[in-house]
């Protein structure tokens, strides 16, 4: 105790903070990566005027009451006050569109990944680069912007995405960690930065519109991870913590999106290596050995925070159905004095799933809250189906709503494993969906056909993995690749929990995946009439 205190009051620890979709995080981690402290906010997007936003009133109210969490546990726990740090990282949710003007001022409500509204940029800009470009990406919302004749667009100045915004804000650096930017705007592998062809394609594409702006003068700066990218100003300092005890001067690492730090946080930014995050959305991440031979709307193509090739399935929708449906069943509880705490409902309902049929016994869920492009809806409309004849019980009931989870990241990644032949020898999971051990793990192993596992810190991934990029920062050996670094001074003696796929299982998964598909027609129907 006496050593952590030390550590805390000489600064000898690093701080992650990630921006999530319903939780920002932060944590404080010795230089061993030992975690000291924690400190969280719960937050929700809202739907405004057809928008999935944030507003930056929240960003902020949310950074500082997460770090102030933090900082009341450090005090209570070791009797510290925290003045400096050796290391800063900032993560958040990738893609999505802030705009800002030439005062830095916010030109529209920030446009989240969440939004499917630039189907027309996605199609028209994937063809003119040969390059997958989502809709999500910040580059298909500003050429939407273009397309729908928006006014605020002659007057950008900069864009960033919401870890580039919040590394602005503390540093005065516009840079972005090359994962983040690989989500603004296509990112070549053997260079570390965008694309020049694309980059002049686009600007070909714009031309006759006369803006004051060329693309490459508006993108944030691309950088590799153990690069500094700044360090706290005496204004940054204040917007983190408003009491004051926080000094400037202290050196951040590349701001990154929750995909890298993802990789980071399970190990797997090598090539065949693999990981899944689950939460609000779901995306897996695999380290390409080569690249594809053919463009797939349904994969993204991005890089790793060292800037090696990596395919990405990202699906909008995860747990909020699922989670809707928990939250129903806590009520009843509590309705008739049974008060069960959240982890207790969540494993209870977990475990008892896996006495399911392998099938679900005919039920079908639809997960989608909002659109989903992989699978060509614009709008989502959770719903459940069953046959009159299915076997509906609670088991199956919870069961089908966890392969509905992981039924769309299915569809993507049958593309990398079956028609471009991609390999992989693990997947790691992480979020809060894998804390029930050997549950959600299981299905995906299934869904997948390959191997999954979990570290302890299964939970916790995003805001740990930034903080990780800011040790590897101020502590790398020269020429130490990342890999490496993770290897043999993060992840020695980490501790994981190992699902082989097993063959009734993925039977099982591949015959609700029939459904599944069947299921899309009524949703169709859904999203049509309500």
């Amino acid at each position: 105790m006496e050593d952590i205190k030390k550590r805390i009051q000489s600064g000898k620890t690093v701080l992650g903070i990630e921006l999530g979709s319903t939780r920002i995080k932060g944590v404080l981690l010795t230089e061993e990566g030992e975690l000291i402290a924690d400190g969280s906010h719960q937050w929700e997007n809202r739907l405004e005027n057809g928008i999935w936003t944030y507003s930056m009133e929240a960003v902020w109210k949310g950074m500082q009451e997460c770090y102030g969490d933090l900082k009341t546990k450090v005090r209570e726990a070791y009797g510290a006050e925290i003045e400096t740090i050796g290391g800063i990282g900032i993560s958040a949710m990738m893609h999505g569109y802030l705009a800002f003007d030439g005062n830095d001022e916010l030109l529209v409500p920030f446009r989240t990944w969440r939004n499917t509204i630039t189907e027309q940029a996605s199609r028209e800009l994937t063809e003119c680069f040969n390059y997958p470009i989502p809709q999500r990406w910040s580059i298909a919302h500003l050429y939407q912007a273009v397309l729908n004749g928006e006014a605020h667009v002659k007057d950008i100045k900069y864009i960033t995405t919401l870890a580039g915004y919040v590394h602005w804000m503390l540093t005065g650096e516009r840079v972005l960690g090359v994962d983040d930017a690989s989500g603004m705007f296509p990112v070549d592998a053997k260079t570390g930065t965008y694309y020049t062809d694309m980059l002049d394609c686009f600007d070909q594409k714009i031309s006759d519109r006369s803006f004051p702006w060329k693309i490459r003068e508006i993108l944030p700066r691309p950088l590799l991870a153990g690069e500094q990218a700044g360090v706290l100003t005496e204004e940054g300092a204040g917007l983190l913590d408003p009491e004051g005890t926080l000094k400037a001067g202290i050196p951040l690492c590349p701001p990154e999106g929750d995909a890298g730090t993802g990789m980071v946080a399970t190990n797997s930014v090598k090539a065949r290596t693999g990981n899944v995050s689950a939460g609000t959305s779901i995306f897996s991440m695999i380290v390409l050995e080569k690249e594809l031979s053919n463009v797939y709307s349904e994969i993204d193509l991005v890089a790793t925070p060292q800037g090696a090739p990596a395919a990405m399935v990202h699906c909008n929708n995860c747990t909020s159905d699922l989670n809707a449906w928990v939250n129903i069943l806590k009520e009843f509880s509590d309705t008739f004095g049974f008060h069960i705490s959240g982890d207790e409902l969540y494993g209870g309902l977990f475990r008892k799933a896996l006495e399911g049929d392998k099938d679900c016994g005919g039920l079908v869920a639809c997960n989608y809250v909002s659109g989903e492009p992989v699978a060509g809806f614009a709008e989502g409309r959770p719903l459940f189906v069953r046959r009159q004849d299915g076997r509906f019980n609670l088991a199956n009931f919870i069961r089908t709503h966890l392969y509905a989870a992981f039924g769309t990241l299915k569809i993507g990644n049958d593309l990398l494993f079956d028609k471009e032949g991609v390999k992989v020898d693990v997947i790691w999971g992480h979020g809060g969906i894998f804390k029930t051990e050997g549950t959600a793990q299981k299905i995906l192993a299934a869904a997948l056909n390959t191997p999954v596992s979990v570290m302890k810190s299964a939970g916790e991934g995003g805001a740990w993995g930034i903080a990780v990029l800011a040790l590897y920062m101020i502590n790398k050996k020269e020429g130490e690749a990342l890999e490496d670094y993770l290897e043999k001074r993060i992840f020695q003696k980490a501790e994981s929990v190992t699902a082989a796929p097993e063959p009734e299982d993925i039977e099982g998964f591949n015959q609700f995946m029939e459904n599944y598909k069947k299921g899309l027609m009524i949703e169709k129907a859904a999203v049509d009439a309500l």
